[in-house]
């Protein structure tokens, strides 16, 4: 008498519990719709600074005036996003075969669900959840590719802010300006540091005991060959460009007339500020990226309105639009999958 395959009791518990969770899958979905909506709608429409410069974008995007950059800045929106989902697509296939397509739903799902959770966490559940295994490793690639991130903007925000510094607070202190130089070179080899030589900062999460229970996720940072690594973080800096383009041509939409190398430092110094203050959703990075922009366009002579326009409006542009794509891609996404427990570190 045959007998039944190993695979079929282990396909009829998946059954099972796909079969149970469903209904909470789908209202989970479903909620994650409508909290995003409406927070889409409080920020877009409700928010009478984000409706006004939502306003004044598409009334120059209309009537001429501004026409063409703001065009080119909505033009870069594709770019910025697919090369965040080229970046993943490096990250990811470490992991297990996967294409770019996947990888760029997997971005966007991530966007969505980082749109509504604190410090953006979302990002990694939405990116994890695309892949077919391996996820709990999942977590520490995605870790990765935003530390990859955070180096770029470290390297431009510091050469910013050092701009400003030397110009308008210790000029006339040649000691104080030596030694802020040294300090952001400093801070920049130390940021740089543990992306090449990961295994010094897995050794650092199991050594401090609050962050010792993240040490199993990102074990798997150690397994990424150098090259690898040095491709994402040029992409990194590309998107980061990106970035920078979309703010610039924005600010000449709305009349901002800074000269550009000091219109550069304080668009690189806009977003490190904004980094690293935490989060409890991307509608708090709104107030801490305007602040700075005001700020340090304001030293350069720039008056508050176009700056604070063009801002909110590359907020819209890279996080609420995209954030409202990306729900499409949450109510088909498939939650349930395989969660094989994760790489242990390499010896170093």
């Amino acid at each position: 008498m045959p007998q039944p395959e190993p695979q079929s009791y282990v396909q009829t518990t998946e059954a099972s519990a796909s079969a149970r969770y469903k209904g909470w899958i789908v209202a989970g979905k479903v909620g994650i719709t409508l909290l995003t909506l409406g927070l889409l709608w409080h920020s877009v429409v409700a928010d009478a600074d984000t409706a006004a410069a939502w306003r004044g974008l598409l009334a120059r995007t209309w009537q001429g005036q501004g026409r063409g950059p703001v065009l080119l800045a909505l033009l870069l929106m594709p770019l910025n996003w697919g090369l965040e989902a080229w970046k993943w697509w490096y990250l990811a296939r470490h992991l297990e075969p996967v294409s770019f397509g996947r990888s760029l739903r997997a971005v966007l799902v991530g966007l969505t669900l980082g749109f509504v959770t604190p410090n953006r966490v979302g990002d990694y559940a939405g990116r994890i959840m695309e892949l077919k295994s391996r996820r709990l490793d999942a977590l520490g690639a995605v870790f990765l590719g935003r530390y990859c991130q955070l180096v770029a903007t470290v390297a431009a925000g510091t050469v910013g802010l050092l701009y400003f510094l030397l110009r308008f607070y210790v000029a006339g202190y040649p000691a104080a300006q030596l030694g802020l130089v040294v300090l952001v070179l400093l801070l920049n080899a130390l940021v740089l540091l543990p992306l090449y030589y990961s295994e010094l900062l897995v050794a650092a999460v199991r050594v401090v005991r609050p962050l010792r229970r993240f040490s199993r996720y990102v074990a798997i940072m150690p397994t990424y060959p150098a090259r690898l690594l040095t491709t994402v973080l040029l992409i990194s800096g590309l998107r980061y460009a990106v970035f920078c383009l979309q703010f610039g041509v924005l600010l000449w939409a709305y009349g901002v007339q800074a000269p550009v190398g000091p219109a550069l430092a304080a668009i690189a110094g806009t977003f490190l500020l904004k980094s690293l203050v935490p989060s409890l959703n991307a509608l708090a990075d709104v107030g801490v990226r305007e602040l700075s922009a005001t700020h340090l366009f304001g030293l350069l002579g720039q008056p508050v309105l176009p700056v604070l326009s063009a801002s909110l409006s590359l907020w819209v542009l890279n996080i609420a639009v995209p954030s409202a794509i990306g729900l499409v891609f949450v109510l088909r996404l498939k939650v349930l999958g395989r969660w094989q427990k994760p790489v242990s570190a390499p010896a170093s």
